[in-house]
């Protein structure tokens, strides 16, 4: 169980700290509109990050089923949500991690199942 809670942890950890890096390196302000470049540059760049949590999750937790992929984009929805609802500003950054990030995680995990049945 502990495996389990630690792996959805650490695989949130790893797509949140990939866009504090992604912004603080490139001086972008995540509630600033942006670019549609940086905007495309950055939808690539947090599916690649969320697909990685969702194999990392698998490779930690060692389950056999999506369960905790949809946990962690569940989390990664949720406080996504939470920061579209109490910021201000522009907020296609929440918008992507709802619509997009999310989902994709869930992808990483399915990816990870189907590589290991095969």
């Amino acid at each position: 169980m502990i495996r389990k809670i630690l792996a959805v942890i650490i695989s949130y950890i790893i797509f949140a700290v990939s866009a504090v890096l992604l912004f603080n390196l490139t001086g972008q302000k995540p509630h600033a509109d942006a670019t549609l470049n940086f905007k495309i540059v950055t939808a690539v760049y947090g599916i690649s990050f969320s697909v990685l949590s969702g194999l990392i999750l698998q490779l930690i937790a060692r389950t056999k089923n999506l369960t905790l992929n949809f946990v962690l984009a569940f989390i990664m929805a949720a406080f996504a949500t939470v920061s579209l609802l109490t910021s201000s500003g522009s907020n296609w950054t929440q918008l992507f991690a709802i619509v997009i990030f999310a989902p994709t995680s869930i992808l990483g995990g399915l990816i990870y199942l189907k590589r290991k049945v095969n």
